[in-house]
């Protein structure tokens, strides 16, 4: 396939409930969507980086930069295209992950489109169906968690992430354990801690949880082995994980024993697949993150868990958790579930009003 065009499309998505980051309260995500316009067809991606460097060092307006001065051209000047060679004519930019894994989605998506390939299809998905969890982040106090934990029980949601740090762990993690039951509960830190915490984590062990998430700075990747030998409790690595070689790596030398596959982070969903397969190797079961996607990227992160290895609910939240109104058609959970898109692609539909509506910014069109 020949590309022909991309365009950038900013969006001010409103969020249903405000989103606490280190910069501010945030009503609406900054939402970058990627077109391709291609010989073979139009495809979508969607761009998970936040609007500030807060969660990694990739962000919107950077990822846009980067795709308007770099990487559009590369792929623009390409007598050809595929999604399985996208990774290497971008590869001349070091790191840009997220940027990436947006264009690489956009053509896979043009892609399977025009061959009539689902892309549950194309990932080797087993399932017709995905098992969703839900991320619940720090409350202003314990009573406003549980009532925030007790409406996603009541959804139907099949497992429980809670957000901890310092000072915010043991006694929010005991009260929605005493309410929840045998509901899955895990806990992600996002490297909050450092080593010196290990004995307080330790007490996490009591409350049965699935697992704790990345406790620890991403390139610290010998404290997450002291901290995985010290606890009973599982430790699963997300930042730290950036590609299958990294996930090798840190398996062999017991950092971790579960992974959070995040297609943005590691830079696309043929890195996340494979990320999946040398986990399913070394027997490391796998779950999917969520980075608050739109139904652009929901539609991508249902197919992916729907493979055989992702055995773990991940992030894949319904619509609703989100967004009054999505930028597909919604996806609703039903029994604790989200149905797998069968339709050619992402199996989604981009709802052009919508995206002109909610509109930060003019298009920009990359030839």
């Amino acid at each position: 396939m020949k590309i022909l065009a991309i365009e950038l499309h900013r969006v001010a998505m409103p969020l249903v409930r405000p989103f606490q980051t280190s910069f501010g309260t945030q009503l609406a995500r900054d939402v970058l969507l990627v077109r391709v316009r291609g010989s073979d067809g139009d495809g979508w991606g969607e761009c998970v980086a936040m609007t500030d460097p807060v969660y990694s060092s990739e962000y919107v307006e950077g990822c846009e930069r980067v795709i308007r001065s770099y990487l559009g051209a590369a792929l623009l000047a390409a007598p050809e295209v595929t999604a399985e060679t996208v990774g290497d004519l971008l590869s001349f930019v070091v790191g840009h992950r997220m940027a990436k894994a947006a264009l690489e989605t956009a053509v896979l998506d043009a892609q399977t489109r025009a061959s009539g390939v689902s892309l549950g299809e194309y990932f080797g998905a087993v399932r017709t169906e995905v098992e969703c969890g839900v991320s619940v982040g720090i409350a202003r106090s314990v009573d406003e968690l549980l009532d925030e934990v007790g409406g996603y029980i009541d959804e139907g949601y099949r497992r429980i992430k809670l957000k901890i740090k310092p000072g915010w762990d043991l006694e929010p993690v005991r009260a929605v354990r005493e309410l929840i039951g045998e509901t899955p509960l895990q806990v992600d830190a996002n490297t909050a801690y450092t080593r010196a915490d290990i004995g307080h984590l330790r007490a996490l062990d009591e409350f049965g949880l699935l697992l704790i998430e990345q406790p620890f700075v991403e390139e610290d990747i010998l404290s997450h082995i002291v901290l995985a030998e010290a606890i009973e409790t599982r430790v699963c690595l997300d930042e730290s994980i950036t590609n299958a070689e990294v996930a090798v790596d840190a398996i062999g030398r017991g950092a971790t024993s579960v992974v959070n596959v995040k297609a943005g982070r590691v830079g696309g969903y043929l890195e996340a697949v494979r990320v999946h397969d040398v986990c399913a190797e070394l027997g490391v079961p796998v779950w999917c993150g969520g980075m608050l996607e739109t139904g652009v990227g929901r539609a991508a992160n249902v197919a992916l868990a729907a493979m055989e290895n992702f055995t773990l609910p991940g992030d894949t939240s319904g619509s609703s958790r989100y967004f009054a109104e999505d930028l597909t058609e919604p996806f609703v959970l039903r029994d604790g579930r989200l149905a797998v898109p069968t339709g050619a692609g992402s199996g989604v539909e981009v709802r052009d009003e919508l995206v002109r509506e909610w509109a930060s910014r003019e298009p920009i069109v990359l030839r």
